[in-house]
């Protein structure tokens, strides 16, 4: 069976959580029933983790939920790096890599685009980057904003219209400003397969609340259950 970003809404929306520095957030994530963490290696971020962090970090994660490893415009040798002493699940490309360096690694990954961006203000222009990645294991779609990531803001939802019609779209991950208030509002319109947040579950930057983690992720699951 084939997934494309169309998925029908009685699929179940995967949910990560993006940006963990702490022991305790990633247990918050764990309990409050994340399928995913995300690892950010990537200097210039307030949740940058270094090597020794992060495989600490991972040790603390239980089957069944996988290890992103965010990298932007990182070298070959960083990402082999991260690989060997990390032993992330998925890797997640978030800056100007190109598909061979994606596909480089042998690894499954995520491509990211920063929609509103050059080239990535238009539905055609979306898609027309898309697929550029056809190995990607999903397409993630966050704001554009001066850094990467983590910025809070939104995009113009219509920017993925050409995506969702598209039959050779990758799983859409929907990221960008996502808040417990507001993830329900972007589900229905946008029928993601997964949605990333970051941000949105913070007390500060790099520091989770768990509280907000914990209403994030049933805010997500309220709307499967009226579907």
């Amino acid at each position: 069976m084939t997934i494309s970003s169309n998925t029908s809404m009685q699929q179940r929306t995967r949910i990560k959580i993006c940006g963990l520095t702490r022991p305790q957030d990633v247990d918050a994530a764990v309990l409050a029933g994340a399928d995913a963490v995300g690892l950010v290696f990537y200097e210039p971020s307030k949740r940058s983790v270094s090597l020794e962090q992060a495989a600490s970090l991972r040790r603390l994660v239980p089957a069944f939920v996988d290890v992103v490893a965010l990298f932007v415009n990182a070298s070959a040798k960083e990402v082999d790096q991260v690989i060997e002493q990390v032993q992330p699940d998925l890797l997640q490309f978030h800056g100007d890599e190109s598909p061979e360096f994606c596909a480089s690694f042998k690894r499954r990954h995520m491509r990211a685009f920063r929609l509103g961006g050059r080239g990535l203000d238009t539905p055609a222009g979306v898609l027309a980057a898309c697929r550029q990645y056809p190995t990607a294991s999903a397409w993630l779609f966050d704001s554009y904003s001066a850094g990467y990531g983590g910025s809070g803001l939104t995009f113009d939802p219509e920017l993925l219209s050409d995506v969702r019609q598209a039959p050779d779209s990758r799983p859409m991950v929907l990221a960008g400003g996502l808040k417990a208030d507001t993830v329900a509002q972007s589900l229905k319109r946008l029928q993601p397969y997964a949605v990333d947040v970051s941000s949105g579950v913070e007390d500060a930057p790099g520091i989770k609340s768990a509280q907000k983690i914990a209403a994030f992720v049933q805010a997500v699951a309220s709307v499967q259950m009226h579907r």
